[in-house]
């Protein structure tokens, strides 16, 4: 199974960054995982990715079971041609109870049960057969005596009568069963019947063989008497015949939680998966939604699940790689659980590679290097440790970069809003929170044309209010970064009067600015937990 490796939503270049670098250093290592994107990425985000040459990460829409994660029952399935005789004897040799019916390209046809071979035997047209000879014989554990033609579909009949009754009774059209009587044998061959089934096991004499090689009847010989021929015969027919074309199908695609009442609530015991295309991978029942098998996911860059992916409550974590405060994450069993007051996610993962002695290509070295820098504002930001120092030089002893140079480069891309909305860029970099029993929404925009956002400001207000309310947010926050002033405007919709004051010690007044604001993990957060305290 692969291991999907993501940040969170709304994503900023270090959580594509670390999850890129993440899932290459997993790689290397025996795993296999992909990295994705929870969100659209940003313009700095590609601008790295276009800069390094590394291919975008795909949308994720969500982490929820669908039944291409499940293992799905498995099943031998039977061809349209296979005899309910032979369907029923693969159902009782391996106690099963439905048989999933393919056409030559593994496509579903229907399904057979237990069920349908018995009303099928009780309801349908018990003296008719239509079958190929081999498969006929093969039923019949007989011998071909003369194969006349490769299939048959004729009436079944018992010769059982007087050779003077049966005169004049036979067609082309019909299957005869009979015993060492010569008479009728002669009588069919004339009549050109598709099929004489001897039974007893008694040898034909030559010249009946001969007449129907030249009449174009064919002959199966068989050693079992005529009563239980008589009883066999319309299970020769093939399965196609009762098989169950109405049925309720699956594809791959879809989400167990979606199709969880149907299937509790059928009386039916399984259910067949195909893809796309109806291709047959299997079978999902009720044992499934008991113990579903579940994605495995690796997060970075957050540990909320309200920054995460919808349904990673239905996921499996198995790790987790973070540089903010633990939040509401919880599993069944322990994982590798690894936070630091660091700041980036990706100086945590180049120290991954340097304890697994993993080499690091340039294009990944590009990654991590980016995501401190974004993460960091090139060392600006509180948040900076002498580990990420240390991590950008032994990133840029591989890449050779002028920092300054790449750095503002990254942030000129990267702080660009021509052609984004309100909403947009409300949201490019959002993240929700629950402090003390609140829920608290904050969106950061790093940018260098502060007045594009302040010279609009009451369209803003306009926009967080809204979200406010949709949201039911106790506080909504927009941090508006000035790199250059190394500082931060700030927006808001507060619940709570002068909670603003108390968070930042400033005026509480709509794009106040506050000098050396730069952190939402360790400035902004920690200082609206405290003020919520008060």
């Amino acid at each position: 199974m692969t291991t999907l490796i993501f940040g969170h939503r709304s994503p900023d270049t270090d959580s594509i960054t670390s999850a890129i670098s993440l899932s290459y250093l997993k790689n290397q290592l025996g795993l296999d995982t992909e990295p994705r994107a929870l969100g659209k990425l940003s313009k700095e985000t590609k601008y790295i990715l276009d800069y390094f040459g590394v291919e975008e990460p795909k949308f994720l829409d969500n982490v929820k079971v669908q039944l291409k994660d499940l293992k799905l029952e498995q099943v031998e399935p039977i061809k349209e041609d296979t005899s309910i005789y032979r369907a029923f004897s693969l159902m009782q040799d391996d106690h099963i109870k439905v048989l999933p019916v393919l056409d030559d390209n593994k496509k579903l046809l229907g399904v057979v049960t237990m069920k349908d071979i018995a009303m099928g035997i009780v309801n349908k047209n018990m003296y008719r057969i239509s079958n190929s000879i081999e498969s006929i014989n093969s039923d019949l554990q007989g011998r071909i005596l003369v194969k006349a033609q490769d299939c048959v579909d004729g009436n079944i009949k018992i010769a059982s009568l007087y050779h003077e009754t049966i005169q004049g009774r036979l067609t082309g059209d019909d299957v005869i069963i009979t015993g060492d009587r010569y008479d009728i044998f002669a009588e069919a061959i004339k009549s050109r019947v598709k099929l004489i089934i001897v039974t007893g096991g008694l040898e034909v004499p030559e010249e009946y063989i001969k007449s129907a090689k030249k009449n174009g009847v064919s002959i199966i010989l068989v050693r079992q008497d005529t009563f239980t021929i008589a009883k066999l015969i319309n299970q020769t027919n093939k399965t196609v015949s009762i098989m169950n074309k109405n049925i309720i199908k699956f594809t791959d695609d879809e989400y167990l939680v979606d199709v969880k009442d149907e299937i509790e609530e059928s009386k039916v015991r399984s259910f067949p998966v195909v893809d796309s295309e109806n291709t047959f991978l299997g079978f999902v029942n009720r044992g499934h939604i008991i113990n579903p098998q579940k994605k495995h996911v690796i997060l970075v860059d957050h540990n909320e699940y309200e920054q995460s992916a919808d349904g990673l409550r239905q996921a499996e974590i198995v790790q987790v790689v973070d540089h903010h405060k633990i939040g509401n994450i919880s599993t069944s069993v322990p994982i590798d659980f690894t936070i630091k007051p660091i700041g980036c996610t990706c100086t945590l993962i180049y120290n991954m590679y340097k304890d697994s002695n993993i080499e690091i290509p340039k294009e990944i070295a590009g990654m991590m290097i980016s995501g401190i820098i974004s993460d960091t504002l090139l060392f600006k930001s509180p948040t900076t440790t002498d580990i990420d120092r240390r991590a950008v030089e032994g990133l840029n002893e591989i890449l050779n970069l002028d920092l300054e140079t790449y750095a503002m480069d990254v942030f000129k891309a990267g702080t660009s809003l021509e052609g984004f909305s309100i909403e947009e860029i409300f949201y490019r970099d959002f993240k929700q929170f629950e402090i003390d029993g609140h829920k608290i929404g904050v969106g950061q925009v790093f940018t260098l044309d502060i007045d594009e956002i302040l010279d609009r400001k009451d369209e803003y207000l306009e926009f967080m209010e809204k979200a406010h309310e949709q949201n039911e947010f106790y506080l909504t926050l927009l941090v508006i970064t000035d790199i250059l002033k190394e500082g931060s405007y700030i927006l808001f919709k507060s619940s709570k009067s002068r909670l603003i004051e108390r968070a930042f010690d400033v005026k509480e007044e709509q794009g106040v600015f506050i000098e050396g604001l730069v952190s939402r993990k360790k400035q902004v957060v920690p200082n609206i937990t405290k003020a919520l305290e008060l």
